[in-house]
């Protein structure tokens, strides 16, 4: 969590952006990214040095040769003009190279553009980036992880864009992240995909409750939203497998640049040191990657549609409608075995046509359909207020019988403020109750949760939706007979009547 301090900090970041000149959010966030990379380029190569100086061992340095002066240490003490003149013509360029030249940061950073003009804007800026670092420093001091800080520094970021509207794409919150990790359960050795990815919280949430895992018990500890979290690792200590992890395990996809950028920078800043995030449409002719994946997160678009002619010949669904091509692809992208926690709009739960329908047939005759989870309509304000339900699924076999649950709170307000409110909702409930689901003896149709056979789902004409299945309890209400009713009014009317003669008096 964040301190007051920091969230200062990074508002008036901001707000010296804003008033700067540079109004568009995915423009600003870019840019504040690009300084956040060169700070923490220089933090992390001073440790790896001071770390290799320590334990005696071999390290290369980003700064090698006559690169000393691209660090950020160095070019900080310049005075304002000079200072943009050298991250321009010199530290930029140079860190369109890091990672090397066929890894997918040096790739999607080639058309990237450095656009501060403004030396007072960019001293600020660094200053305050400075002190963003300094406190985050002194957080580490008193306990709470460097990385974890940081983390959620850039989360916050990217939250700050999102709550007041300025981006167009729906960003998942982090705390539904984290729900979906703990019912899908991504594991060390999975290859885990999001084709939808964004900014690349799924990922993130991912690698997070990977880390969680492989984290002793004396450093977990329950968050605010009631989930247990420990990023530290420390039963994580074969070096191949920290390799594996944060290089061969996570792949995601985005139609825009922009968002791949920041994506991939999110997820460096996090310490997947080699993230794989591509440019390219999945619902597309050139997405290819059938039978790939044995985990698959995501919060595809909704109310989408696409071109028919672009539409990948490998999708069996006969539309345009884009939240139903995803959950398609998601199914082709998934090995046998493979599972998936997939956000939807309810309407891919009851919707009439035949590709709604035909989409349900899959889920449940191609996949097992182990649950899903009814969100409340508020989860996605300010920008949405659209109902959403978690679909989670296993492809290959066939559904015997689907778990619901109904969440009536995920533990904030459903109003545009989304407050934060005590304790986590109905996430713990959730985690331990699907946990515990296969030992459910008890099915009460009048709970929140509970389980539907296949049959009575086929009977339904394949209808997913939870109201379609859950028995809601009416309390007869009772009322006064009509005549007491008649005359309670005659009363009331009578003192009316009088009150008013009393003021003509007056």
């Amino acid at each position: 969590m964040l301190n007051t301090t920091l969230k200062s900090s990074i508002g008036r970041l901001w707000d010296k952006f804003w008033s700067g000149g540079i109004s568009n959010p995915l423009t600003a966030i870019e840019q504040i990214s690009y300084l956040l990379f060169m700070k923490r380029l220089d933090e992390m190569d001073i440790k790896k040095r001071q770390d290799a100086e320590f334990t005696g061992e071999a390290y290369k340095s980003f700064f090698n040769g006559d690169k000393e002066n691209l660090r950020w240490s160095h070019f900080r003490q310049m005075e304002g003009g000079e200072m943009l003149a050298h991250i321009q013509t010199k530290v930029f360029p140079f860190l369109k190279t890091i990672d090397n030249d066929k890894s997918s940061f040096a790739k999607h950073m080639g058309n990237a553009v450095f656009i501060i003009s403004k030396p007072s804007l960019l001293v600020e800026a660094v200053n305050i980036i400075d002190e963003i670092f300094e406190e985050i420093s002194k957080q580490d001091s008193e306990g709470q992880g460097f990385q974890d800080t940081q983390g959620d520094l850039y989360e916050y970021l990217l939250s700050e864009i999102t709550s007041a509207g300025k981006l167009g794409q729906f960003r998942t919150p982090r705390h539904i992240i984290q729900l979906i990790c703990e019912l899908v359960d991504p594991k060390l050795g999975d290859t885990i995909c999001d084709p939808a990815c964004g900014t690349g919280g799924f990922l993130l949430g991912a690698y997070q409750h990977i880390i969680t895992a492989h984290t002793s018990k004396k450093n977990k500890k329950t968050d605010e939203n009631g989930l247990i979290r420990g990023l530290l690792g420390d039963e994580l200590t074969n070096g191949k497998q920290w390799t594996h992890l944060k290089e061969k395990t996570f792949y995601g996809y985005d139609m825009d640049e922009s968002m791949v950028r920041i994506g991939l920078m999110n997820l460096m800043m996090h310490g997947i040191s080699s993230p794989n995030i591509e440019q390219k449409d999945t619902l597309s002719k050139k997405y290819d990657e059938d039978n790939f994946y044995e985990c698959i997160m995501a919060n595809p678009p909704f109310k989408g549609s696409i071109d028919k002619g672009d539409i990948n010949e490998s999708l069996s669904l006969n539309t345009t409608k884009t939240e139903l091509l995803f959950v398609n692809r998601i199914i082709k992208s998934l090995k046998i075995g493979g599972r998936a926690g997939v956000i939807v709009p309810d309407g891919v739960l009851f919707g009439s046509s035949k590709a709604h329908k035909q989409a349900r047939e899959m889920l449940l005759n191609d996949c097992e359909l182990q649950g899903i989870i009814s969100l409340p309509s508020g989860v996605f304000k300010p920008y949405a207020g659209v109902s959403t339900a978690i679909l989670i699924f296993v492809k290959g076999g066939e559904t015997e019988r689907v778990w619901f649950y109904d969440m009536q709170s995920d533990g904030f307000t459903l109003d545009d403020k989304r407050t934060k409110i005590n304790g986590g909702g109905d996430l713990p409930d959730i985690v331990k109750k699907w946990k515990a689901r296969k030992e459910q003896k008890k099915n009460d149709l009048k709970s929140k949760f509970f389980y539907v056979d296949k049959k009575d789902i086929e009977e339904a004409d394949f209808d997913l939706s939870i109201n379609r299945y859950k028995e809601v309890e009416y309390e007869e209400v009772k009322y006064e007979d009509s005549r007491v009713i008649l005359s309670k009014i005659e009363k009331l009317e009578q003192e009316i009547v009088e009150g008013i003669g009393e003021l003509k008096k007056l």
